[in-house]
């Protein structure tokens, strides 16, 4: 093999190890393209929403039915309110129970929907009433840790 023909052949490995890279820095920050089409949208309001971002999965069963549209904070309530855009093809009872869980080895965060037995549907511009913040590892650590001591302290 002549030299032009290793470095052509040099040239496409690392063109396609940067290709792989930049597909899995996507993947990991939430950025890839996704095919979502018609949504509506709710809000849930939150204590803590830990490291939520926007564009987030909305997972109900495992399975993504939205994405988180924007998140703010209400100067009124000290709460975070959360739009979330729902495909149109689901629809989830009003008394939908809305958790920040997370998963993967990255901890990533997302919006869990439990679905309730309600026979009324929640519809574009809600509100889910019922939710669940983000688990704090440092405030469950702190308070494992204040007990800990508290209880030796009685003895």
């Amino acid at each position: 093999m002549n030299r032009a023909a290793i470095d052509l052949w040099v040239g496409i490995f690392v063109a396609l190890g940067l290709g792989a890279l930049l597909f899995l820095a996507l993947k990991v920050g939430n950025l890839a393209a996704t095919d979502v089409g018609e949504t509506y949208a709710l809000t849930a309001r939150f204590d803590n929403i830990g490291g939520l971002k926007v564009r987030a999965p909305v997972k109900s069963a495992g399975v993504v039915v939205g994405r988180v549209g924007e998140i703010r904070f209400d100067p009124e309530n000290y709460v975070a309110l959360v739009s979330l855009q729902i495909d149109k093809r689901y629809q989830f009872p009003r008394d939908t129970f809305a958790t920040i869980n997370t998963s993967g080895l990255l901890g990533e965060q997302y919006v869990g929907f439990e679905p309730g037995g309600d026979s009324e549907m929640l519809k574009a511009g809600d509100e889910v009433k019922k939710t669940q913040s983000a688990m704090v590892l440092e405030k469950l650590i702190s308070q494992f840790m204040f007990n800990k001591a508290a209880e030796d302290g009685k003895q």
